[in-house]
């Protein structure tokens, strides 16, 4: 059988939302062909959390491990995607509801937020859908590992600490900006590789899935 290949990070550009202070990204030719130059050459400029990055521990814990510390071993492997096409929030209540498969150590959140990468918007959105507190804790008993979600926070736009100290604390590897809107719920595995930055809290990342 032949594999498919889902590309479920949004393309980079100096239009990709941002969170409400960050920097727009900044993409600028210095070199260029047209103008008698050897090469095109590309700066760019950037908060480390823009588009699909990973949170390192760093981010929200003191003493955390830095990102290029991250164990690629968990940034690899097999994940489930979990589709919550009508829910507004990620809770525990929600999370009881839904079967997540025995022994899953990677998942995947596809909700109404992966539209927001289809439809062309430049600005940023504080409606979108976020695991709460409780369901952190939630996803801390359950053993999961990896934890990715559709937009720029796993956390509610109001309430950002809990949620992200909860998975951090307990070792979960976050990673945030996906775009699910093609990928139907099921099993595929993993890709996601973040730029290896010293002393970082986070790094851009390109991620794919395999079925």
């Amino acid at each position: 059988m032949q594999q498919k290949i889902y590309d479920i990070t949004p393309t980079l550009s100096d239009t990709i939302p941002v969170w409400p202070g960050d920097p727009k990204p900044e993409f600028k030719r210095v070199l260029k062909l047209e103008n008698g130059d050897i090469a095109n050459l590309t700066h760019m400029k950037m908060c480390a959390h823009t588009g699909t990055h990973i949170d390192a521990p760093y981010h929200f814990l003191k003493d955390g491990d830095t990102v290029e510390n991250l164990p690629l071993e968990i940034l690899i492997g097999e994940a489930v995607v979990i589709e919550l096409p009508e829910e507004n929030s990620i809770s525990a209540e929600v999370l009881r509801l839904v079967e997540i498969p025995a022994d899953t150590k990677r998942l995947l959140f596809k909700t109404r937020n992966s539209k927001e990468w289809v439809s062309g918007s430049t600005e940023f959105t504080e409606e979108y859908v976020a695991i709460t507190a409780d369901g952190a804790e939630y996803l801390v008993e359950k053993g999961i590992k990896l934890i990715g979600v559709d937009y720029l926070s796993v956390a509610p736009f109001n309430d950002l600490v809990p949620t992200h100290e909860i998975l951090l604390k307990a070792g979960i590897v976050i990673i945030e900006g996906l775009n699910l809107s093609e990928v139907p719920g099921g099993h595929y595995t993993l890709y996601c590789l973040p730029l290896k930055i010293a002393h970082a809290d986070g790094a851009p990342a390109r991620a794919i899935l395999v079925k």
